[in-house]
């Protein structure tokens, strides 16, 4: 018996191979959109464009970041405003993306983010650790729904 358009179409629903706009699942394509979306977001605040960078979080964010409140899209914003508008030093944000595992339209991130400040020119750079779940947008756009983010510290110190 040879299945139905139908039936090949619900099984592919069901395994969540195929979107809301029909489009079929391609893993590589989106990890790639979430990789680029990273780097986009250092480029942009490497560059002082604090609208590009916010735009990789969705409405609903929420943040974990030591020595902040935990926060929304406007107080991620915020701090990347204050940072940015800093006129004594330079900042730059360089992402090593360690792995992306996605499923359907979630995905897990776990990275480490380089932050190079520059002052008087002299460069102190830090490392942070972090891990970002997105979401994939009804526009095909995937965004920040959740991050958490920590300072490796020696244990010497």
């Amino acid at each position: 018996m040879r299945p139905t358009i139908a039936a090949l179409l619900a099984g592919l629903l069901l395994s969540g191979a195929v979107f809301a706009d029909g489009a079929l699942a391609d893993p590589a394509a989106d990890e790639a959109a979430i990789r680029a979306r990273l780097h986009g977001w250092a480029a942009a605040f490497n560059s002082g464009d604090v609208d590009g960078a916010c735009t990789l979080f969705s409405d609903d964010v929420q943040s974990t970041v030591p020595g902040t409140l935990s926060g929304d899209k406007n107080a991620i914003c915020d701090r990347l405003r204050a940072a940015i508008g800093k006129t004594d030093r330079r900042l730059s944000y360089a992402a090593d993306i360690h792995e992306v595992r996605i499923s359907g339209d979630q995905a897990v991130v776990r990275l480490t983010w380089t932050l190079n400040v520059n002052r008087d020119g002299k460069t102190a750079t830090s490392t942070e650790e972090g891990m970002d779940v997105f979401h994939r947008q009804p526009d095909g756009q995937w965004q920040i729904v959740r991050f958490i983010a920590f300072t490796n510290r020696d244990d010497d110190q």
